[in-house]
């Protein structure tokens, strides 16, 4: 174990700054699946599957951001600032670009994509409502997103959970009013959450174009050195990033088939609202294993970058001491999520009593998986991808994904009948699974990549 207590002041501040973003973000989302949850049980239904295209996005944009972060650390470690304003150059126009396709389907062809998830009419007409509004935040979203990792690539951490914070405040405030019509606005109901989300997705841009106009003075980013990037950086920036924007938007597609799995179930009515509510729960109180992954690929980028000339004996003490805080905060994560079921039912007191039950199995079941996500995935995210090994998380990923996850919860749903919990723990095995394979590949060192120049 490290002994360095400076080390674990550095990783503690970069985690709680992460998890608290996080939160925030999370907490918008919370916000918004209870204060529709409380208006009608079709319209949480209806908001949690045009949810499934918005994670698919953020995948997209996560599989962006990670590349800037994976040679902008590296970069940073070795001290060379100079390339960073093109690396950020890169993925900006991957990550746009993606984000303007889901704009365009999803304001083409609602109905279409809604219908792909769901056979309930009135769950549908809900959906349609909102995704026609919430795809004009795609763009934003992404911009933010993708600009926010960047900074984060260098340490800065803070402007994150100022942004979700600021978000979070108008989006409570704006929900309130206009979903249920309070000071003489009119009750827009699903329509009224998704011009909320608008506007504070747009705050957050300003936001972060502010404070890189006038608090960072380290990349002094400016629209030139953005738009006029170094091209020699974007063949290393797609080598790198490639392989992790096809990991990340097969697993967001793989998120949008396991909503469908689930809506399409006999019981839908219930086991859409029960996966909703489970899942974005899960999202609260996992913040601090997703803040300890991204803490990692930002502490295992810069070390790497140190000693470049012995990357191996720079890394082992990292490794063994924070594979071992990984499960530590797996364990007390999975306890936390086990005893929150039943303050949050209170919570949810709309939903019908079978509805109620289903939530309570899915709690428990992302309780179990959860100590294999915060070491398999904190492991992938923070060692293997900043080491430049995306190849390898690639295959691993998609292996459990589609050849294990997918055609188990399916024969589970529609061949044997199994019951819902059953299904809804095919769907997540993949993280208990990973966690031997990914111990392996660690121990090997066989990770460690040359991806700067």
């Amino acid at each position: 174990m490290i002994r360095d207590k400076k080390f674990y002041k550095t990783f503690a501040i970069l985690t709680l700054s992460i998890a608290l973003q996080n939160l925030l973000t999370y907490s918008v989302n919370l916000a918004d699946n209870i204060m529709i949850g409380r208006y009608s049980q079709d319209a949480l239904s209806g908001v949690s599957l045009c949810n499934q295209f918005q994670f698919f996005l953020q995948m997209l944009v996560v599989g962006v951001s990670e590349g800037i972060v994976v040679l902008g650390a590296r970069y940073w470690g070795k001290k060379e600032i100079k390339p960073i304003p093109s690396i950020i150059g890169c993925g900006l126009r991957f990550g746009g670009g993606l984000a303007a396709v889901l704009f365009v389907l999803a304001l083409l062809f609602p109905r279409q994509l809604i219908n792909l998830m769901t056979n309930d009419a009135a769950v549908a007409e809900e959906a349609v409502k909102y995704l026609q509004i919430i795809c004009f935040t795609y763009i934003i979203f992404a911009i933010t997103n993708m600009l926010a990792s960047s900074l984060r690539s260098i340490g800065i951490v803070k402007i994150g959970y100022i942004i979700a914070g600021s978000t979070l405040c108008i989006n409570i405030v704006l929900n309130y009013i206009l979903i249920y019509g309070h000071f003489g606005a009119p009750a827009l109901g699903v329509r009224g959450a998704a011009i909320a989300t608008l506007v504070s997705r747009t705050v957050e841009l300003l936001i972060v174009i502010w404070y890189l106009k006038y608090r960072e003075h380290t990349l002094n980013l400016t629209l030139k050195k953005l738009i006029f990037i170094d091209n020699q950086y974007m063949a290393d920036y797609v080598r790198i990033s490639l392989p992790l924007l096809v990991t990340q938007a097969l697993w967001g597609i793989n998120s949008i088939f396991q909503t469908a799995i689930i809506g399409n179930m006999d019981d839908s009515a219930s086991v859409l609202p029960a996966n909703s509510i489970s899942v974005i729960v899960y999202q609260i109180i996992s913040v601090i294993g997703y803040g300890a992954a991204s803490a990692a690929a930002i502490v295992t980028g810069r070390t790497l970058g140190e000693h470049e000339d012995d990357p191996v004996a720079g890394i082992k003490p990292v490794l063994h001491t924070l594979q071992i805080v990984f499960i530590v905060i797996g364990v007390v994560t999975g306890v936390v999520l086990y005893l929150s079921q039943w303050p949050i039912l209170m919570i949810y007191n709309t939903l019908t009593p079978r509805a109620a039950e289903l939530t309570g199995q899915f709690i428990t079941v992302l309780a179990i998986t959860t100590v294999g996500t915060c070491y398999q995935m904190a492991t992938d995210c923070g060692f293997l991808r900043a080491g430049g090994d995306t190849k390898f998380c690639m295959i691993n990923n998609n292996i459990w994904t589609w050849l294990i996850c997918l055609p188990s919860a399916f024969l589970s749903a529609f061949v044997f009948h199994f019951p819902p919990a059953v299904v809804f723990f095919c769907l997540k095995m993949d993280q208990l699974g990973k966690c031997p394979v990914v111990y392996l590949r660690i121990r090997s060192f066989k990770w460690i990549h040359k991806v700067t120049r």
